[in-house]
C-alpha cells in the first residue's frame, strides 16, 4: 500500500501544475487506494528507516560525484563503510538505482601502440601473468598510452607497483622515443627502495625492448621482462591502469592544450588514483594506504 501511496505523492509533486494533470482522487481510483487513506499517510511523520535511507541517497550522491561518477555500488559500499556507514550492498545498489546514478564505461576499442622491434632479442617473461608481489618495488609493469589534445598528441608512460597498485613512476610527452620509457622508470627508481632482482614488465614494444632501454634498467639494477606480440593478457595490469585513466579522466574530457593536459593527468595519477581511489583489488583501500601500511610494518619489526 505504501509504494502506492509513494507513487501517488511522486506524480502529484512532478505533474501537478500541467494542464489535464490527473487529480489526487483520480490516481486512487485508478490505483484501488483510498483518497483519505492517502492522506492520512501523508499526515504520518517520516519513519526511521525512511530517513536514514533519505540520509544514505545524501551521502552516496555526493561520494560519486565527488570521485568523478566513477564507483559503482561496490566501491560505493566500501567508501560507506570505511566512513562508518553500517549498510549492506545490495541496498546501496538498490538506492544508487533509485537516484538514477550510473558509473562511467570503459569504450571498446583501443589503438595500439605496440611495435615489435625487429632487433629484439630473446627477454624472458619473468612475470607470467602474475601481477602480484610481496614487497613493493619488487615487481613493476609499464606501457605506454596515448592523450588527444587540439594541438596534437601527448603521450604518457606509466610504471605501475604489482604489491601496492601504486603509480610509482610517469612520464609525458609529444612523443613516445625511448626517453619517455626511461624517465618514467628513473622516477620510480627514485620514489621506491627497490629490493635486489627488482623486476619491470612489459608488452615488446620497440622502444622497452631496445638496447637503449635495456642500458637504463641494467644502470638501475632491474631485470627485464616482456610478454608477447600483441597478447594483452600478458600485461593486463598495465592495461588496466590505462583502461581506468581514460575512463575515468580523459574520454571525459577535451583538451585544448597539451600543458592542460599534462596537468590534468598529473593530477589524476598522483592525488586520485594514488591517494583517493578504492581499488577492489587492494580489498578497498587506496594504494597509498598500503604503501602506508608496508613501511609502518617495516619500521615495527
Amino acid at each position: 500500500m505504501t509504494e502506492k501511496y509513494e507513487f501517488i505523492d511522486a506524480q502529484y509533486a512532478n505533474f501537478s501544475d500541467e494542464e489535464n494533470a490527473p487529480t489526487v482522487t483520480q490516481m486512487c481510483g485508478w490505483l484501488n487506494v483510498s483518497r483519505s487513506g492517502y492522506y492520512d499517510w501523508l499526515s504520518r511523520p517520516e519513519s526511521a528507516t525512511a530517513k536514514r535511507m533519505t540520509l544514505l541517497k545524501i551521502k552516496i550522491e555526493a561520494l560519486f560525484y565527488a570521485n568523478d561518477e566513477a564507483y559503482g555500488y561496490r566501491r560505493m559500499h566500501a567508501a560507506l563503510v570505511a566512513g562508518g556507514e553500517q549498510v549492506d550492498d545490495e541496498t546501496v545498489r538498490k538506492l544508487m538505482r533509485e537516484l538514477g546514478l550510473e558509473p562511467c564505461q570503459p569504450k571498446p576499442w583501443r589503438h595500439s601502440l605496440t611495435e615489435q622491434d625487429g632487433r629484439a632479442g630473446p627477454i624472458p617473461d619473468l612475470v607470467n601473468r602474475d601481477f602480484t608481489a610481496e614487497t613493493p618495488g619488487a615487481k613493476m609493469v609499464g606501457d605506454i598510452t596515448y592523450i588527444p589534445t587540439w594541438e596534437g598528441w601527448v603521450h604518457l608512460a606509466l610504471v605501475t607497483d604489482c604489491a601496492t597498485r601504486k603509480i610509482v613512476g610517469w612520464a609525458m610527452d609529444d612523443n613516445y622515443k625511448t626517453p619517455l620509457i626511461s624517465a618514467a622508470i628513473r622516477m620510480a627508481a627514485r620514489n621506491m627502495n627497490l629490493p635486489d632482482d627488482a623486476i619491470f614488465h612489459s608488452d615488446r614494444g620497440s622502444n622497452y625492448t631496445s638496447a637503449e632501454f635495456a642500458g637504463v634498467l641494467s644502470d638501475l639494477g632491474i631485470r627485464q621482462s616482456v610478454g608477447r606480440t600483441g597478447i594483452c593478457f600478458d600485461n593486463a595490469l598495465a592495461e588496466s591502469v590505462n583502461s581506468s585513466l581514460k575512463v575515468e579522466l580523459v574520454h571525459r574530457k577535451v583538451y585544448a592544450t597539451r600543458k592542460k593536459a599534462q596537468e590534468d593527468i598529473a593530477r589524476w595519477i598522483e592525488i586520485r588514483y594514488n591517494r583517493m581511489r578504492l581499488h577492489s583489488g587492494l580489498g578497498y583501500r587506496t594504494p597509498q594506504e598500503v604503501y602506508d601500511e608496508y613501511l609502518n610494518g617495516q619500521e615495527a619489526a
